[in-house]
């Protein structure tokens, strides 16, 4: 398995980032994303720009690392949009591969974002959809 540093050597514009708040939610997603059930995510506008992360972008290659910081999939963003929290649709739901419908996403990612900064009715959402390019784990898709 190549280092972080040698992924990042080969891949300059890719950004790493961590999947969840915790070591748990992390491990649940990225088994998600291994196994190709989870090709979106979302998460909350204002976690992007000036000291945040760099807004994604379609067609980059980005590196989810493993809680502890070890690489674990480079995933390439094939689409990107911003949703109001009100907007979100069961296509989208679906396609995160974590929820039963519309109300169980409502729960969890409300939670999640008052854990993380606030939640608003009104609240802009990044919501991406994404391919795996590379497991660290098990070789190139």
């Amino acid at each position: 398995m190549p280092s972080l540093q040698q992924i990042i050597d080969a891949n300059p514009e890719a950004e790493t980032f961590r999947f969840g708040d915790s070591k748990a939610l992390c491990d649940r997603i990225l088994a998600l994303v291994r196994a190709g059930t989870k090709t979106a995510t979302c998460e909350a506008a204002r976690h992007y720009g000036p000291g945040g992360d760099a807004w994604p972008e379609v067609g980059r290659r980005d590196v989810a690392l493993e809680w502890d910081g070890r690489p674990a999939v480079m995933i390439e963003t094939v689409s990107v949009e911003t949703r109001r929290w009100s907007e979100m649709d069961a296509d989208l739901v679906a396609a995160q591969g974590e929820f039963r419908d519309l109300a169980q996403w409502q729960q969890e990612y409300r939670a999640y974002f008052e854990r993380n900064g606030g939640w608003s009715e009104d609240m802009k959402i990044m919501c991406e959809r994404f391919r795996v390019v590379e497991d660290y784990a098990g070789g190139r898709r």
